[in-house]
């Protein structure tokens, strides 16, 4: 029997419009939504008027909004090893500072209230060519997240990122270890593992304590030496087929969120992600 979950995904990679993408995703038939770039700006730097007006158009639309995908933790850790040139660090929009850092997370923890998304999406400090050292810092700074998300019934969700000090499955597994509480889960990304050297089917996948995973990103691509081709999902490595079939014996029971990143045809990013979203649904939704 074919795999099914319900498919969302981050409202951005289908267009700058949130009407726009939100018409999109609920075309191809998606349920769920994640806000990033909205009104042109990082989802943490909008006002509360304009939460409330994007609440309305994707409620307005019959989604339901999942996830804060903030850049939470998507800096640079001070004192630490030189970050490693080797991969591109996406901004999208964001370029907060360490010291930005505890305003931030305050006005994540309001952005979640306001438009009931159940996770606070973060990251590990941008990549160091000494991960390692910067581990104990990382644990640190996420069990403040994790209790602070405990007292507001949501959950901290640590994406894998190629660009961060925690990019891989195995990465990720050895984080969980360390810090054990219940509101620290994480956002599978398997195309960041990909990227980062790991073959994250089957075997960075299979690192990670599946009780522990709140949620899947899907991009797919090709590598081109630490260089990610991004293409449509199903025609990269990540081996998407055997990923969905894995999450469905394992019982997974969160969503599949399509993070598009391939420009597309000719470089339309909208068609790229129509194309994306087909794949996704015929494959587990």
């Amino acid at each position: 029997m074919p795999a099914h979950f319900p498919i969302a995904a981050i409202t951005d990679e289908f267009s700058p419009d949130i009407e726009v993408a939100v018409r999109s995703m609920t075309g191809l038939g998606m349920t769920g939504a994640e806000l990033r770039m909205v009104f042109g700006k990082n989802i943490i730097d909008l006002s509360d008027e304009e939460i409330d007006r994007a609440v309305a158009i994707v409620r307005g639309a019959g989604l339901e909004i999942l996830s804060i995908a903030s850049p939470l933790l998507k800096c640079v850790l001070p004192d630490s090893p030189d970050v490693d040139a080797r991969f591109q660090q996406d901004m999208f929009a964001a370029k907060h500072t360490f010291a930005d850092q505890p305003r931030l997370t305050a006005r994540a923890f309001e952005i979640a209230k306001k438009t009931g998304a159940r996770i606070i999406r973060v990251f590990s400090y941008w990549r160091t060519v000494d991960p390692d050292a910067c581990f104990d810092r990382i644990v640190v700074a996420l069990r403040a997240l994790a209790e602070q998300a405990a007292a507001h019934d949501v959950i901290i969700g640590i994406e894998n990122e190629h660009a961060c000090n925690i990019a891989t499955g195995a990465e990720t597994a050895r984080l969980l270890a360390a810090l054990d509480h219940p509101n620290l889960k994480v956002v599978w990304d398997p195309a960041n593992a990909v990227v980062s050297g790991e073959v994250a089917f089957p075997e960075g996948y299979g690192k990670l304590p599946i009780g522990r995973i709140q949620h899947v990103h899907a991009k797919d691509c090709t590598m081109d030496g630490h260089k990610p081709i991004w293409c449509a999902i199903g025609d990269g490595v990540v081996g998407w087929r055997g990923q969905v079939d894995a999450l469905e014996r394992d019982g997974y029971k969160g969503w599949i969120s399509l993070e598009t990143h391939w420009p597309g045809p000719g470089g339309d990013k909208h068609e790229a992600s129509m194309i994306c979203g087909r794949n996704l649904i015929a494959l587990a939704g």
